[in-house]
């Protein structure tokens, strides 16, 4: 049997932007990306501390160094730039992967640097 576990979290970043005429996603910085261990057009869960929203896109790399979080497609109308969001993913774990397993966390700051990262 499988389980599923947190696998990576991006942890109360800040939206930069909305871009609702865009095809879907969430453009991220690409740095983050790597930090997270986020790969460029996973699936990924969006939580929106400001309002509540929660839903699911796929991640794709934005410029590194941008620090940008935009919130593309129909998902723009979820989320204000400026809204707090925390990004997570999941993986699917068997038991023995289960007892090793610890997730990647990136915290971040308030202009959107990143304060810490690591399992």
């Amino acid at each position: 049997m499988l389980f599923e576990f947190l696998h990576s979290k991006i942890h109360r970043a800040t939206v930069t932007d909305s871009n609702l005429n865009y095809v879907g996603s969430i453009t991220i910085d690409e740095e983050f990306l790597e930090k997270a261990k986020i790969r460029e057009y996973e699936k990924v869960e969006i939580l929106d501390v400001n309002n509540g929203e929660r839903f699911q896109t796929y991640a794709i790399k934005g410029k590194r160094g941008s620090r940008c979080f935009c919130v593309n497609g129909a998902a723009a109308r979820k989320v204000q730039p400026g809204d707090k969001i925390i990004i997570v993913t999941y993986a699917q774990m068997s038991e023995d992967e289960i007892k090793s397993h610890k997730p990647t966390i990136v915290q971040v700051g308030e202009n959107n640097e990143i304060i810490s990262y690591g399992k």
